[in-house]
């Protein structure tokens, strides 16, 4: 049994569930001034796509929405964004290939640098039970709009994988992962096979000049 990683957002789906999600806010009335927001989450995902980001900042802003609402009502509201939004997003080629890692057997995870609140129930809705996500905090069941723990972006995505296999750096000797993103390039370098996945300009150069495998899934 081998690992395989799958970052989320422009490699299982067409699009950032994030974004997706902020927009699906918007739409469902929760949001305050929803033009700002908008913008505001343009603007950081413009950061992002330069690696120039502040997650920290970026999560707070998009969590706003969620500050007072309980356990419960968000979930219900996910579900139907994953039904409604995510669901004609997924790639049929990323299906394949989780099919085809689940069938060996393989330890299946996807790490994302977007919020628990959405990659578990996406991953789960492809079949995947395990995640690695950005924390994001309850009191008493009720969302603060805070994060909490490291958070799975950047080198922080290495952080967290190491720290549920416990340090032991030769479970990655033979582990996949698969992204999009330069954003992932800490990860990317320290496993067994690095998979490009409709890469970005940065990661495509890096990868044709590592001679890594580079996919165009759709």
């Amino acid at each position: 049994m081998n690992l395989a990683l799958f970052d989320l957002d422009e490699t299982l789906i067409s699009g950032d569930c994030s974004s997706l999600w902020s927009a699906f806010m918007v739409e469902q009335g929760w949001v305050a001034d929803p033009a700002a927001f908008l913008q505001q989450d343009a603007e950081l995902m413009r950061l992002y796509a330069l690696g120039q980001m502040d997650m920290t900042e970026y999560m707070n802003w998009t969590l706003t929405p969620l500050q007072g609402r309980s356990e419960g009502e968000v979930a219900t509201m996910v579900d139907r964004f994953v039904h409604e939004v995510i669901d004609a997003r997924v790639y049929a080629d990323a299906r394949a290939c989780l099919a085809e890692h689940l069938a060996k057997g393989d330890r299946t995870l996807v790490v994302s640098a977007s919020g628990e609140h959405l990659v578990a129930p996406i991953a789960n809705y492809l079949g995947v039970n395990e995640t690695l996500a950005i924390g994001v905090e309850r009191v008493n069941g009720v969302f603060t709009g805070r994060t909490q723990g490291v958070l799975t972006y950047r080198e922080g995505k290495v952080t967290r994988l190491m720290s549920l296999l416990n340090q032991d750096t030769t479970q990655l000797e033979f582990a996949s992962f698969y992204s999009d993103s330069h954003n992932d390039l800490p990860l990317l370098t320290k496993v067994g096979k690095p998979c490009a996945v409709n890469p970005d300009a940065i990661l495509l150069r890096h990868a044709r000049q590592a001679g890594w495998p580079v996919y165009a899934w759709r």
